[in-house]
């Protein structure tokens, strides 16, 4: 094992230098003390943000603004609040121990690191097949009967692989701040310019209410805020930056709350187009066609700039989760690997790398054997499918985090405290009505 400090924590060996293509400070044992400081690091942070607001989020958000106006607004920061509080744990988890959080499944029973990992195979095979047809339909949108929306799915499948094969953690954070930047310039400008049709029901939404047969969508709305295995690859995001140390844990929660901010804006804006533009018109959206298929009444009520604002915004938000999402899945694998075979820790830099042969080897079963199911030419359909796989891991996450930050395996100063374990266990009860409701839907 490696040696630790006075707090139990696992101090940065020679091997676990910050890369020299990050921007994180030479001297990453100890992070920055200021906000301003802090602030000049966020970086993970928008991977997060960019990664977790995918097109069944946006439209999970927009469904609840279609149906019941701006009333889920208390439900958006709710889901902030719970995932944020699972992220900012499994970082200060991977700090004060040293450990990833498959290490920590792994630890506490190697069942839960292989119901992980089967879990992450089978997820993945829908996911490369839902996320690239989500991304396709919004470009089919902007240019209709120029290629087929398969084609175009095809075409995001090898572009997607083709960045990440790239192999430098660097490059990759700079693209997913280019989708952030996109999505805040689209989704959130069409959200200001719609808030005023809005109004007073945007602070009324601040309340926690449940309007009659409205509890689904309530927790279709909290679930679906940033995405599922992908919040578990924080931990590598982190420390590819090279915040390995419990000093660092401070600049990890301001990272982690910037990310979650702009997504909890994100979601919100999408909140605003459907309570400002489809509430109260008894239009129905069932998937990511039905989300694509208004932008030519929008057109029509207030203009092309404000439909490509909505079409452009919905792509970057698709685009950006192939990007995070592959990523996420292929560094979780890579690990995987590493504590099955019980590698030593000379290794780690070895198998946690986006250019070993492991993440390379997972990029490929995401990105290809997927295109399988683009002959089933059902894109919503493998959105339902991925969200109901996705809604089985959340409970485990959550119930798994909540035991090992209460163990002895984490220094006391940095288990969990009241709060956290409060907002856990109401994660661990969320997620498994929402697991419930999505299985229960899926058939």
């Amino acid at each position: 094992m490696a040696p630790t400090d006075s707090e139990g924590s696992k101090r940065p060996t020679g091997a676990e230098k910050q890369p020299p293509d990050q921007e994180t400070p030479a001297s990453a044992e100890h992070g920055p003390s200021g906000l301003k400081a802090k602030l000049k690091l966020v970086g993970p942070g928008f991977v997060i943000a960019a990664t977790g607001v995918g097109a069944g989020d946006m439209v999970a958000s927009l469904v609840a603004g279609t149906q019941f106006g701006a009333t889920f607004m208390w439900a958006i920061i709710l889901g902030v609040i719970i995932k944020l509080a699972l992220v900012e744990g499994m970082g200060r988890w991977y700090m004060a121990t040293g450990q990833t959080i498959v290490q920590g499944w792994h630890s506490i029973s190697r069942w839960a690191s292989g119901y992980f990992v089967v879990f992450l195979f089978i997820v993945m095979f829908f996911y490369g097949a839902a996320i690239t047809s989500a991304s396709a339909l919004a470009v089919d949108a902007m240019f209709p009967d120029v290629l087929s929306v398969t084609w175009w799915a095809v075409i995001h499948g090898v572009v997607g692989f083709a960045v990440l094969l790239v192999g430098r953690y660097g490059f990759f954070e700079h693209v997913m701040e280019f989708f952030v930047g996109l999505m805040f310039l689209t989704v959130v400008s069409l959200g200001v310019f719609l808030a005023p049709d809005v109004g007073v029901a945007l602070l009324r939404g601040v309340v926690p209410t449940l309007p009659e047969g409205s509890t689904l969508y309530a927790l279709g709305v909290v679930g679906g805020v940033s995405g599922t295995y992908s919040l578990a690859a924080y931990t590598y995001w982190v420390r590819a930056r090279g915040w390995r140390h419990s000093s660092w844990i401070p600049t990890m929660r301001v990272d982690s709350s910037v990310g979650f901010i702009i997504t909890g804006l994100f979601m919100i804006s999408m909140l605003i187009v459907g309570a400002a533009f489809l509430y109260g018109t008894g239009t129905d959206i069932s998937g990511e066609e039905g989300l694509v298929a208004v932008s030519g009444p929008m057109a029509d009520r207030y203009g092309e700039v404000v439909k490509w604002l909505f079409l452009v915004g919905f792509w970057a938000a698709a685009a950006g989760s192939i990007l995070g999402g592959w990523n996420a899945a292929a560094y979780l694998f890579g690990d995987y690997v590493r504590t099955a075979r019980q590698a030593p820790e000379s290794e780690d830099d070895n198998y946690l790398s986006e250019n070993n042969v492991w993440f390379r080897g997972f990029l490929v079963w995401c990105a290809f054997p997927p295109m399988l199911l683009f002959t089933l030419e059902e894109p919503v359909l493998l959105v339902i499918i991925y969200a109901a796989l996705g809604a089985l891991l959340l409970p485990f996450m959550a119930g798994t985090l909540l035991y090992l930050l209460n163990s002895r395996s984490v220094a006391t100063d940095f288990r969990n405290k009241i709060l956290s374990n409060v907002v856990m266990s109401v994660a661990v009860l969320l997620f498994v009505a929402i697991a419930a409701v999505e299985i229960r839907d899926l058939f």
